[in-house]
């Protein structure tokens, strides 16, 4: 007796051959989450508790006030494979490809400036000045721990025992290379991609810019109802 053959598995559809990488803020998106939780917990009191015209004042200030935490906290993020970079900012959605790209520029703000001369900010990549500084006295200690440069803390015959040179515990590892800012992590590797496929034929072609018109919409909403109330108070 014959026993049937094993079916072999359907064939699976074969990876995307380009994988978004996404960097967004994790300080926004938290901070987002909580200003909408603050927004929210006073709107519902004063609709459910107002009386009068406040209900209708409230509703429409959330209608308002809500689309705007969300582009300016949850919404921003930078997507990159190896053909293009996708820039979500608060009101507008940006698709540079890399043969289009001029530079990535760092400076107050990240940038991308493009060939035909427009420039795109990185809203989802903001530039953090504190952490550039603490960065660059990480990179000094760890400098000077490499070299050998710093000295032992000595008082009254003691040696430090817990403590080795730069103040960092004795065994730490020290880290390999320049210690970098997150955001400046993150335009280093725009900038690796930008060198790596800036050539290619599959990263050529236009910009492209589309409004959100799903965030300007209802806060436009918001923004009108706001002011025939206050109008006609």
């Amino acid at each position: 007796m014959t026993t049937p053959d094993h079916e072999s598995p359907a064939p699976q559809p074969p990876a995307s051959e380009f994988k978004d990488r996404a960097y967004r803020s994790s300080g926004g998106i938290a901070g987002g989450v909580l200003l909408l939780a603050i927004a929210g917990w006073l709107g519902i009191d004063a609709i459910v508790s107002g009386h009068g015209r406040t209900p209708w004042l409230a509703l429409a200030t959330m209608i308002l006030v809500a689309p705007l935490i969300v582009a300016f906290t949850l919404r921003p993020a930078v997507h990159a494979n190896e053909e293009r970079l996708r820039i979500r900012n608060p009101f507008r959605i940006v698709v540079v490809p890399w043969g289009e790209v001029l530079l990535l520029r760092s400076g107050y703000s990240n940038e991308v400036v493009v060939k035909s001369g427009g420039k795109y900010q990185l809203w989802a990549v903001p530039v953090s000045l504190r952490a550039r500084k603490k960065a660059a006295r990480q990179e000094a200690r760890g400098a000077m721990d490499r070299s050998g440069g710093a000295s032992r803390v000595a008082a009254g015959g003691r040696l430090s025992g817990v403590f080795g040179r730069g103040g960092l515990p004795t065994g730490a590892a020290v880290p390999e290379g320049p210690v970098r800012a997150e955001s400046d992590k993150v335009m280093d590797d725009l900038r690796a991609l930008l060198e790596a496929h800036e050539q290619v034929e599959t990263a050529q072609g236009e910009v492209t810019v589309r409004w959100a018109y799903e965030i300007a919409g209802p806060a436009l909403a918001g923004a009108v109802l706001l002011a025939i109330l206050v109008a006609t108070g």
